[in-house]
């Protein structure tokens, strides 16, 4: 009974601690409101307003109707250019697109005669010339095939291809954005805090006042470990229910307890993560050295930017014990899918189980650490 008093005493201080701790407090608000919605909103991987130009040649009806086709948001009104204007147009940087329609497009076109357009793209803006280029080329595709099947040319096809999108059916990236920004943001914030919390003591020297005190390394972890948890907890709750699902509007699926349950796990790692790199690094400066390593290193094996199975198969092996991979797993399949605690416990498992290990190691570290220090 004293060891749960001492911890709920010392997790009290590291809130107050962290109540008068400014910066740190701003911090956390605002990676969990601001930062979600930029990441959500501001890194879209759809076309939205790419300007577009027309270069028309044949001034015929099918080169109108093509030109009609592009309309926001996918794309801003088109322009109409000069042939000899498209360089300049595009160094000016007026143009990502350029479509040049040349002359009897559409007579050759109607004859079954090989003709060609040209596409100009401004591939500095790589992603969105990229995902451009393939729009502009189903909407040329779909235009020529509806334009010929009310003329002479009759087109046929023995297959019909039916697409049906699960859990995301108009393909809004905000809806992954969201999802994958609050992920991020409890793994660097727990490590942030845990760890800046020991090393903000070690600085100001209250490490040496708890040592004298008739406290164990594990009183002191666990306070640590708690009071940190919670307050992620409470911001990614916030989070998730005001920014992610009221303003960004995006569908959660599933269960929202079972989520947070997953989350509680996923901190007795990520707590456990921020003491060790707490007692590895001496200053603020070295931690946070440590923490651009670790932290973008998890993310991107998470699975989280990028599938895990467009990574080699080594490594595939290699991020099975890291708990960012299950973490997002299980996270996905509850908020997308609706994914029920029967389908994601093995996921719970080895979050908690590798937590569990890595935080046996990082007390053994802060024990070390503190037998150092005396």
């Amino acid at each position: 009974m004293r060891r749960l008093t001492n911890i709920l005493w010392l997790g009290i201080k590291e809130l107050r601690s962290l109540r008068h701790d400014v910066v740190l407090t701003v911090f956390v608000v605002y990676a969990f409101t601001m930062a979600i919605y930029t990441q959500a909103r501001g890194t879209s991987s759809e076309v939205n307003n790419a300007s577009i130009a027309f270069v028309d040649e044949d001034q015929s009806q099918l080169s109108k109707q093509l030109i009609a086709a592009f309309y926001p948001p996918r794309f801003k009104p088109p322009t109409m250019l000069a042939a000899g204007a498209v360089d300049r147009a595009m160094d000016e940087g007026r143009s990502m697109f350029v479509v040049v329609v040349p002359p009897r497009f559409e007579a050759d076109l109607r004859a079954g005669r090989r003709t060609e357009l040209q596409v100009n793209i401004d591939a500095t803006a790589m992603f969105q010339a990229s995902t451009g280029a393939s729009y502009i080329q189903q909407i040329m595709t779909d235009e020529m095939v509806r334009y010929l099947r009310r003329s002479d040319e009759r087109l046929g096809s023995p297959m019909r291809l039916v697409v049906r999108k699960a859990f995301n059916p108009n393909g809004d990236t905000s809806w992954f954005n969201g999802i994958i920004a609050i992920i991020n943001q409890i793994t660097m914030l727990t490590v942030i805090l845990t760890g800046a919390a020991l090393i903000r003591e070690r600085e100001h020297g209250t490490l040496e006042h708890l040592m004298v005190m008739p406290l164990t390394a594990f009183e002191i972890v666990m306070a640590k470990v708690w009071s940190n948890s919670l307050v992620i907890l409470v911001a990614a709750t916030l989070s998730l229910l005001i920014v992610v699902r009221s303003i960004l509007q995006v569908p959660i699926a599933g269960s929202i307890p079972l989520f947070l349950a997953g989350v509680a796990v996923y901190l007795f790692f990520a707590t456990a993560l921020g003491i060790f790199l707490g007692t590895v690094a001496r200053t603020m400066a070295q931690f946070a050295l440590l923490i651009i390593l670790l932290i973008i290193a998890l993310q991107m094996l998470s699975g989280g930017s990028t599938p895990v199975e467009s990574q080699p198969p080594w490594l595939q092996t290699l991020t099975l014990v890291l708990p960012s991979r299950h973490f997002v797993t299980f996270a996905q399949a509850i908020i997308y899918r609706g994914a029920g605690f029967d389908i994601v416990w093995p996921q719970f498992a080895a979050v908690g189980g590798i937590g569990l290990a890595f935080f046996i190691y990082s007390l053994s570290r802060f024990r070390e650490s503190i037998a150092t220090s005396r």
